[in-house]
């Protein structure tokens, strides 16, 4: 590997250890065996480096439940079964030692904090949107339209924004898949009933 290389592996090491804050670039540097100047030619800066090594951490662990794998095992996708496998995949990957989902909470939390990491990730934010809809649509993220990306995509990325915020807030009380799929199918009847009586 290049500098470019060690010093993402290095800075991905970092996030998992210290998180965003806590983490500089001197401890990036000596986790990657690099040197400071390194920081600046490849990423531009600390907080460039460390957005980018987050968006490849969540990578990462999307590849556990992304829709060439773990929830294309059968379901019907658009189905409500898919919908519960989707999340139980998320989910499980919220419940393991060293989740990766808290360092979002922390760019919520302390975002003002770090405005070049906030910003480099809210524009990540969009294709966030467009990488779940094939999960629960089934499909290529590149055939997915803006049309879709900005209605479904936003819709599923609020869900997942709520439960990274609940399991890393109070994992005993927060939501399971079944739980989920019991409350979107309360959802569906009641506006059902709703445009029944309306007509």
């Amino acid at each position: 590997m290049g500098h470019r290389e060690d010093l993402l592996e290095g800075a991905k090491r970092c996030l998992l250890e210290k998180g965003f804050v806590r983490t500089t670039a001197r401890d990036i540097v000596k986790e990657s065996g690099t040197n400071l100047a390194s920081i600046g030619y490849h990423y531009g800066s600390k907080d460039s480096l460390l957005a980018q090594a987050y968006v490849a951490l969540v990578g990462q662990t999307s590849e556990a439940f992304d829709s060439g794998e773990a929830v294309t095992s059968g379901t019907e996708p658009g189905s409500i079964e898919r919908f519960r496998e989707m999340w139980a995949n998320v989910i499980d990957t919220m419940r393991r030692p060293g989740s990766i989902w808290r360092l979002s909470m922390e760019i919520i939390v302390m975002g003002d904090q770090l405005p070049e990491v906030r910003d480099h990730l809210s524009l990540a934010q969009r294709e966030a949107g467009r990488g779940l809809i094939p999960m629960l649509m089934g499909g290529r993220e590149e055939d997915v339209s803006e049309k879709d990306i900005d209605t479904l995509g936003k819709f599923l990325l609020t869900l997942m924004t709520g439960l990274i915020a609940q399991w890393t807030f109070d994992p005993p009380s927060a939501p399971e898949a079944d739980e989920l799929v019991e409350g979107l199918r309360r959802l569906i009847a009641a506006t059902e009933q709703a445009d029944k009586a309306a007509k």
